[in-house]
């Protein structure tokens, strides 16, 4: 029973079709330069307009001004990992991307739409959620969004659900459904997730 709030972000667990999850992802690149954030394993990403990715800066509270890639932009998928090659030449597979980490840092990224996850809620929930939508309660950033020391991501998701639109869609419960934080299956929206848009970055 989840009677403490430990949240991880989102964990890929199978697809939507009810096939298994086989562990697929894409790589995607990192700005050369750097990025001012640390994107964490279950972080969700964005991808920008120079076609870099980056952590998502949006709640997807809703997916026209507040979507999680930015004003009517969906996410790009969920970072699950990178690796780049430090200072001593070393290929280093890292579960977080370290702000300000340069040079070649390969993202990669859960970025099939059909994929389901697995999230807390930060809040208890009911029966009555099963098939709305929700998002995070607040944006993800550096300093809240994850735990330096496992490389994972420490959000939640909004128990608050609506019934409007917005960037993930409440599938399953994986926990009792009256636990105190419950765990359940998200997927993201058609229009949550940017390869079900018809607008690019």
């Amino acid at each position: 029973m989840a009677t403490t709030a430990a949240p991880y972000g989102l964990r890929p667990v199978k697809r939507a079709d009810g096939l298994p999850y086989s562990g697929a992802v894409t790589h995607y690149l990192i700005d050369p330069a750097g990025v001012a954030n640390n994107i964490f394993n279950g972080s969700v990403v964005q991808l920008t307009a120079a076609g870099y990715i980056e952590l998502a800066d949006g709640t997807g509270k809703d997916i026209t001004t507040n979507n999680f890639g930015g004003s009517s932009i969906g996410a790009a998928g969920v970072f699950v990992g990178c690796e780049y090659v430090n200072a001593q030449g070393q290929v280093i597979h890292s579960q977080y991307y370290p702000t300000g980490t340069t040079g070649v840092v390969k993202a990669y990224v859960v970025d099939d739409p059909n994929v389901l996850f697995q999230a807390q809620l930060d809040a208890v929930s009911g029966q009555d959620d099963l098939g709305t939508v929700t998002g995070f309660p607040a944006a993800q950033n550096a300093t809240t969004s994850g735990n330096t020391a496992t490389g994972n991501s420490t959000m939640a998701l909004d128990a608050t659900v609506q019934t409007t639109v917005g960037g993930l869609l409440i599938c399953g419960f994986v926990s009792a459904v009256d636990d105190t934080y419950p765990d359940v299956l998200v997927k993201f929206t058609t229009g949550g997730h940017r390869m079900t848009m018809n607008t690019g970055v």
